[in-house]
């Protein structure tokens, strides 16, 4: 019996050495057991390497301005265990928390027993979200993005309503497969029978195997660039405003206030979902609505500016399209500054890709470590960082301790400079929480 929230969440976090144990096995025992509550829900469930967080925070946040309850499953989180499972954007109580975990616990030893072994962390956080929706809260409407991957993902018990799938691109190969081909298979395993699916996919490889995926399903299909476009696109400090064009209607005008150019193919994901739940499930969605609900939408570490003097922005880019898209939108946004960068990582990503993206527009470069059990040690990020032509014109800053980093990056960024935090989400939190003042911050899972 956990008598505490803190109980709870430790408990939770005592999964975490069972590891990644791909299947869904020990997900449908742990349905089972509750009497399949996975089926009582409307799930928009999201996959994708990037790009993923947003698009469900934009859905939710519209059908939220639509009159609609939303419950959201969210990760890893920024400050708090509880900031993955909300409820019309507001975190599960740690009392539910607590309550939900007792009643998951005794199912969860018992499964142990049994030849399928313990279930994970992710997979006994996934089935109290479900249980909270399902049980306590009962939304309209559920967006649910997955941790991993899609086919062997814990999410991926749900049958949803729409599916949809961002980006797809190299992360998580340790896992996931070395080949686009490879990593997109798994990505369309979220795919399901007469599902609709609405992807930002671009690369071809990629989009021939979603649409075989989706043949063989018989689920139609909405790529951009295909069935719906974006246009007039335009990004400031302010946020982003565009265009947009799809198989029902076209609509004018839309702003948001997440930077950065990269945002508005998300937002053109969000939008397609949208229509595609007013074309299928008579959702009422006014315009009035979806404007507001796209301009309102906020997601905490994605290009978010911390501080002004001197100018902070923070953004979670951990893999080379994350780096990718932060460049384009540094370069967009805050042109001609001298940028200094701090960052840290797991020692599971691909970081050579995502430094020849970020080396060219930094002065300079310090590397530090993640407060995090698999963080890559800074001596050896910094021996890669050597390996690079543009490390000579770099001033490179080896520092393990991230607040000592932290206070040394804002000690040498001037007012017209740009100081950059960026890598893995564990540092993001950290560091988000450390600058905010914001005591309650548990370490991200």
């Amino acid at each position: 019996m956990l008598h505490a929230y803190e109980e709870a969440v430790e408990w939770i976090h005592s999964l975490i050495p069972f590891g990644i144990k791909p299947g869904l096995k020990r997900m449908e025992a742990l349905m089972e057991a509750f009497g399949r509550p996975e089926r009582r829900l409307k799930v928009i469930h999201v996959a994708g390497t990037n790009g993923k967080g947003s698009t469900c925070r934009m859905i939710a946040q519209v059908l939220q301005q639509s009159g609609y309850d939303v419950g959201s499953f969210t990760s890893p989180y920024i400050e708090r265990f509880t900031n993955r499972i909300q409820y019309n954007g507001q975190d599960i109580a740690d009392d539910d928390v607590l309550h939900l975990a007792n009643q998951l616990q005794p199912v969860v030893e018992q499964i142990a027993q049994t030849e399928l072994g313990s279930p994970t962390m992710f997979e006994v956080v996934t089935a109290l979200s479900i249980l909270y929706f399902a049980k306590h809260t009962y939304p309209h409407y559920v967006v649910m993005e997955t941790g991993l991957g899609g086919r062997l993902d814990s999410t991926n018990v749900v049958i949803p309503i729409v599916t949809a799938i961002t980006n797809v691109g190299m992360d998580h190969m340790d896992i996931l497969g070395d080949t686009l081909t490879q990593i997109a298979s798994e990505k369309a395993g979220i795919i399901k029978p007469g599902v609709p699916l609405v992807s930002t996919a671009e690369h071809p490889e990629v989009i021939r195997v979603l649409k075989s995926v989706a043949a063989e399903k018989k689920s139609s299909c909405y790529f951009i660039h295909d069935a719906f476009h974006t246009s007039g696109a335009t990004s400031s400090e302010a946020g982003s405003a565009f265009h947009f064009s799809g198989p029902f209607r076209d609509i004018p005008n839309l702003q948001l206030s997440m930077k950065g150019s990269f945002q508005v193919k998300n937002a053109a994901a969000a939008v397609m979902v949208l229509e595609v739940l007013r074309q299928y499930y008579a959702a009422v969605i006014e315009d009035e609505d979806l404007h507001q609900g796209l301009k309102e939408a906020f997601w905490p570490g994605r290009m978010e500016m911390l501080s002004a003097d001197p100018p902070l922005l923070i953004d979670g880019a951990h893999n080379p399209e994350g780096a990718q898209a932060l460049v384009q939108a540094i370069q967009e946004l805050y042109p001609d500054r001298n940028v200094h960068f701090l960052f840290g990582m797991l020692d599971t990503k691909n970081h050579r890709e995502y430094l020849t993206h970020i080396l060219p527009i930094v002065k300079t470069l310090i590397i530090t470590e993640p407060d995090f059990r698999k963080k890559m040690q800074a001596e050896a990020l910094a021996r890669m960082v050597e390996t690079f032509p543009e490390a000579a014109h770099i001033d490179v800053q080896v520092e393990p301790d991230w607040k000592k980093a932290l206070s040394e990056l804002m000690n040498i960024t001037e007012e017209e400079d740009l100081a950059v935090v960026s890598g893995t989400l564990y540092l993001i939190s950290d560091i988000r929480s450390w600058v905010l003042h914001h005591s309650e911050s548990e370490k991200g899972w």
